[in-house]
């Protein structure tokens, strides 16, 4: 078993693409609409297209917008990502303008920073060394 698939809640689609895509460097993968305006909507790593994809899933349920504020209001990131350096991460992603909650904090062997992905959620970077 592997893992295919993961979502995460936005409030803008397209908003969200260029967020994940222009800033963070994913690739947009899928894109079939589902009417109303919705879409499928994937992207996934440059360095692994055929890897896990990340799902830009509409923030329309009305359980999202509470389980999304409870997570933002306690500083608890919905989902990580692997970075090589998360200082330079962090270096990079600043310099974008991308707001960071969490600066880079060194615990042990693991190296963490989270920051708002712009579209409703927190987002932690994490290095294992």
């Amino acid at each position: 078993m592997k893992i295919y698939l993961a979502s995460i809640f936005v409030d803008d689609q397209n908003k969200a693409l260029r967020f994940y895509t222009d800033v963070l460097g994913f690739v947009k993968k899928t894109e079939v609409p589902l009417g109303g305006g919705a879409l499928w909507l994937t992207v996934v790593s440059p360095d692994n297209p055929g890897g896990a994809e990340l799902l830009l899933e509409p923030a329309g349920h009305p359980a999202v917008g509470p389980y999304r504020e409870a997570l933002v209001n306690d500083g608890i990131p919905l989902t990580q990502f692997a970075v090589d350096d998360v200082h330079a991460e962090f270096k990079r992603l600043s310099e974008l303008g991308v707001r960071f909650t969490q600066e880079p904090m060194e615990m042990g062997p693991v190296t963490t920073a989270v920051f708002d992905d712009t579209c409703g959620n927190l987002i932690q970077i994490v290095h294992h060394a």
